[in-house]
């Protein structure tokens, strides 16, 4: 069941990031479907946090999307080269997102491999925001993609992820946050946690 509204809106981004863990990330792409289980997420708390890019109400063409109301896809590129894919959470007007890190590759692995041009599954192929989106076909040009249509959207399949296998852990390559770089707002599910 497709995740609604009323999980993306909720005010608190930290515990919107720990419920994406265990969640189904599908995309359909030219009527290709990818999915995968989200592992690794990392939470952005907006206006207040240095390390968002809405930091301080900060407001682009590209942040605007941060802005809409939760249930929207903020797509950008990193180094000019990742495209990096982020779920809009809160209420219009509040730029919370999440970073989807990674994931566990569950269903269209071979279109994954042909988009990353590896010639075999491993455990790492998902991990990595970069890698992740471009194996599930997530390409900057979705920035705004709403999450209740076919092209990109979470599912909510009954996985179940009990606290002691979650690990949080400060955010990964924000060193300029300063004080916000220490905030323990990634969440990662143990490697060797048993999906099925």
């Amino acid at each position: 069941m497709k995740l609604n509204a009323d999980f993306y809106t909720r005010d608190n981004v930290v515990q919107i990031s720990k419920d994406l863990l265990g969640k189904t990330l599908c995309t359909n792409i030219n009527g290709t479907l990818t999915e995968a289980v989200i592992t690794e997420t990392e939470a952005y708390a907006g206006v207040t946090d240095k390390a968002s890019h809405a930091y301080k109400g900060r407001r682009t063409k590209r942040t605007e999307i941060m802005f809409w109301q939760g249930g929207y896809a903020y797509v950008y590129l990193c180094y000019g080269m990742y495209s990096l894919f982020n779920v809009v959470t809160n209420v219009e007007g509040v730029p919370h997102a999440v970073l989807i890190r990674g994931a566990v590759a569950l269903n269209g692995t071979e279109i994954m491999l042909q988009r990353t041009k590896k010639k075999k599954l491993t455990n790492d192929l998902l991990i990595g925001p970069g890698k992740l989106s471009k194996a599930m076909g997530l390409h900057f040009s979705l920035t705004g993609t709403s999450l209740f249509g076919d092209t990109v959207w979470i599912e909510d399949r009954g996985i179940f992820i009990p606290q002691q296998h979650i690990i949080a852990t400060p955010r990964i390559g924000i060193d300029y946050a300063q004080e916000d770089a220490l905030l323990p707002y990634r969440f990662i599910v143990e490697r060797d946690f048993k999906f099925f």
